[in-house]
Order: C-alpha cells, then sequence, then structure tokens
C-alpha cells in the first residue's frame, strides 16, 4: 500500500507547488509592476526553475509526470501501468487545486474565484498543440539522457511562454486549476476544456512522432 501511494502523494505534492509557483509569482509580478512584458517575465522564470527542481527531486519517486498528458503517453509507451493512470490523473488534478489555494491564501485572496480571463480561439488552440507537442518531445526524446529531461523540460517551457500565444499551458491539472484564480496566471471556465483538447491532441501527436522517429533511427542502425 505505501509502495502505491508513495507516488501518488509525489504527484500530488508536486503539481500542488508547481501550481502555486506559476499562480502565485503570476500575482506577486502583477502587483509588483504594471508593465505586462516584465510581469509576464516575472512569472515565466520561477515556473522553469520550480520545473527543473520538482523533476530532479520527485522524478526518482513517481517519474515526475506532474501532467495528466505526460501520464498518458507514459502508458501509451509502456512505463506507466495502465491501472495507475486514474489515480496519477486525480492526484494531479488535487493537487492543481490545492496549489491554486494556497497561492490565493498566502496574498490574502478568497481560496477559490473563478478566473474571469478569456484565452479563446485559433491562435490559443493551436498555441496550446504546439506547446505540448514540444513539451512531450522534449521528454520523450530526453529519454535517451534522463538526468538532462529536469533542465529540458524547465528550459523548454521558459521559451515556450513567450512563443506561444497562449503562454504555454501545456497541462491539463495545471490549466484547470488556474481557471480556479482570477489573477493573472487565470483562465476563463469555459475556456478550460478546448485547451486540454489542444493538449491532448499535441500530447499525442509528439508520441506518433518520436515512435516514428526511434523505429526509422533503430532500423537504421540495424541496416550498419
Amino acid at each position: 500500500m505505501t509502495d502505491t501511494l508513495r507516488p501518488l502523494a509525489a504527484e500530488a505534492l508536486g503539481t500542488a507547488l508547481l501550481v502555486a509557483t506559476v499562480v502565485g509569482s503570476g500575482i506577486m509580478a502583477d502587483r509588483l509592476t504594471d508593465d505586462v512584458a516584465l510581469a509576464l517575465l516575472g512569472n515565466t522564470l520561477p515556473t522553469g526553475a520550480m520545473l527543473v527542481v520538482l523533476i530532479m527531486l520527485l522524478g526518482p519517486i513517481s517519474g515526475a509526470h506532474l501532467n495528466p498528458v505526460v501520464s498518458l503517453v507514459a502508458a501509451l509507451g509502456g512505463r506507466l501501468p495502465w491501472a495507475r493512470l486514474a489515480p496519477y490523473v486525480l492526484a494531479q488534478l488535487a493537487g492543481g487545486v490545492a496549489g491554486t489555494i494556497l497561492a490565493n491564501l498566502m496574498f490574502d485572496l478568497a481560496p477559490i474565484a473563478l478566473s474571469t480571463t478569456p484565452r479563446s480561439g485559433v491562435g490559443q488552440w493551436l498555441s496550446e498543440i504546439v506547446a505540448s507537442f514540444g513539451l512531450l518531445l522534449v521528454i520523450l526524446l530526453g529519454q535517451r539522457r534522463p538526468t538532462d529531461i529536469p533542465w529540458a523540460v524547465g528550459l523548454y517551457i521558459t521559451a515556450a511562454y513567450w512563443f506561444t500565444a497562449s503562454t504555454s499551458f501545456a497541462n491539463p491539472a495545471v490549466t484547470l486549476a488556474r481557471a480556479l484564480s482570477d489573477t493573472f496566471a487565470g483562465i476563463r471556465p469555459s475556456d478550460v476544456l478546448p485547451f486540454v483538447a489542444a493538449q491532448l491532441v499535441g500530447g499525442l501527436l509528439a508520441y506518433g512522432l518520436v515512435r516514428w522517429l526511434w523505429v526509422r533511427v533503430e532500423a537504421g542502425s540495424d541496416s550498419h
């Protein structure tokens, strides 16, 4: 039982800390400056840094997925038993909600306040497909150099904040949790499902591409 619960606790804790960082740094940045670009930078750097730390520390315990799309792709690739997929996702969702509540409370806000920030449209959805595609590509291709994955993921998300119109949510658990904070990092609840759908599409596209690339690479190696 302990061996079953330990990874779930790690996923919940990690997702909570990740979301608290995203939401909390967004609130802090928004309070410190009226410059939107500077505020976004103040939101970006803590998020990328926290991802590096969490993956380094929790990777040996649960794999540090912290993301339902990552867990789904891990199950598709045989790295996570299918029976553990739902518990992983539930732990991530619960952790994400807890992280938002924690961030809101730290800044003397209501524990839960539905966001009014609109994030809708083809550009936003395409951005989430691209952001999730890139994230899963980094994770899957990085399996051959696992010690580099924490840095690769953190740096990728730091960059993706700036080159995607959506600022790279790339995570259904984080997306849902951010709908519960009417602050800088929030997302209107009605925009959550299209974002999640786009994230799933991006993750599955990355999985399909990497499978094809690995087959091609292995076939090429065998021919020499």
